[in-house]
């Protein structure tokens, strides 16, 4: 393994050409994400999108379904377990990033148990080898011991945070952290997870984004094999490395474009919803009701009542309503009853 930085020809014109692009696209999703009045309830939903996707890839299957029912009341499904952690470490380390301004190894660690709570930390024993599952040839021999290990983690900080070591275009950069990271693989599980979640969090460090709002899990998780492809024969002899860097800059265009795709359809879905609230139920509704209801896919009565400082009657007469006018589809699961956002539920299912 080589380490940072890399003695390689980043002015390439098709590398400067798919740069150009996708950083135009990019662009107009953070202006798109600026102009909204609370992004954090796309944010919230992208995130768990990405979560699904970026779990998936691991071959961590579950349906929205499933993870919205595992957020309110379920706790025995542990891929949707799983897909949460993921979401809980996405939001912590856009925190970590927020507070300190830079990310460091242990933040990385910290994330990484998040997502992988019993896998331990920075691996300590030897023999871990990437191998191509169908035919068992190893593929990548990551380092070996932990201080080896540590010293490219240490290596790949100092990258990450210090732009006078390589100054290159942040997406760039973002897919050299991503291979190097990928290739470092420190830690006994969750690598390619944590990898990807810190593509999406130096993108936001790096003032590309606002807030880490692109969905690039499902490009790779669309283009697996490629993206294996990709990654290995770089690995392999790094100067492959232009077609791996192509790949991940054509996620951040393609996702870029479905982000604002999505963003679109959100708001018109949203106000669609508002709409017939309005006609419906118009004694009740309030831009707080709307944001409460598009927030988290499902609701229940306790939830409402804290939303919206109101009593447990009225909690309870307005998710009725809310029910029988079709905006709300109720569910008895037990003694309790949740209430799923028609209107978001069918969008998400779309994805």
């Amino acid at each position: 393994m080589t380490k940072l930085p890399y003695n390689f020809n980043f002015d390439d014109i098709a590398l400067l050409k798919a740069l150009n692009k996708a950083n135009h696209t990019l662009g107009r999703l953070n202006g798109a994400i600026n102009l909204l009045p609370n992004p954090y309830i796309i944010f919230n939903a992208i995130t768990l999108g990405e979560a699904k996707e970026s779990s998936e890839i691991e071959n961590i299957v579950t349906t929205f379904d499933e993870i919205f029912k595992e957020m309110t009341y379920s706790k025995t499904n542990p891929a949707s377990k799983e897909v949460l952690n993921y979401r809980q470490a996405m939001l912590t380390g856009f925190e970590l990033i927020k507070e300190n301004g830079f990310l460091s190894t242990n933040h990385i660690i910290r994330i990484h148990h998040i997502v992988e709570p019993e896998a331990g930390a920075i691996r300590k024993l030897p023999g871990t080898v990437i191998k191509n599952t169908k035919t068992g040839e190893v593929l990548h021999t990551p380092p070996q011991n932990y201080k080896e290990i540590s010293d490219y983690l240490t290596n790949l900080e100092k990258y990450i945070n210090r732009n006078a070591i390589q100054d290159i275009d942040a997406v760039l950069k973002m897919a050299v952290i991503h291979f190097q990271f990928e290739s470092i693989h420190p830690f006994y599980d969750g690598n390619g997870r944590t990898g990807r979640m810190i593509n999406i969090l130096y993108l936001t460090l790096a003032k590309k984004l606002d807030i880490p709002i692109l969905y690039l899990s499902k490009y790779i998780n669309q283009n697996r094999a490629k993206y294996y492809e990709c990654l290995n024969a770089a690995q392999e002899d790094l100067s492959e490395l232009k077609n791996f860097l192509l790949f991940m800059i054509q996620g951040v265009y393609e996702m870029s474009e479905f982000t604002l795709n999505f963003i679109h359809s959100f708001i018109e879905t949203m106000n669609d919803a508002a709409k017939l609230i309005k006609e419906r139920c118009p004694k009740m509704y309030s831009q707080k009701l709307l944001e409460h209801l598009f927030y988290d896919f499902y609701t229940k009565n306790e939830y409402l009542c804290e939303k919206l400082n109101i009593s447990r009657n009225t909690s309870s007469k307005y998710l009725h309503e809310l029910s029988e006018a079709g905006i709300l589809i109720e569910e008895k699961i037990g003694k309790t009853k949740l209430y799923k956002n028609a209107f978001l539920y069918n969008l998400i299912k779309s994805w």
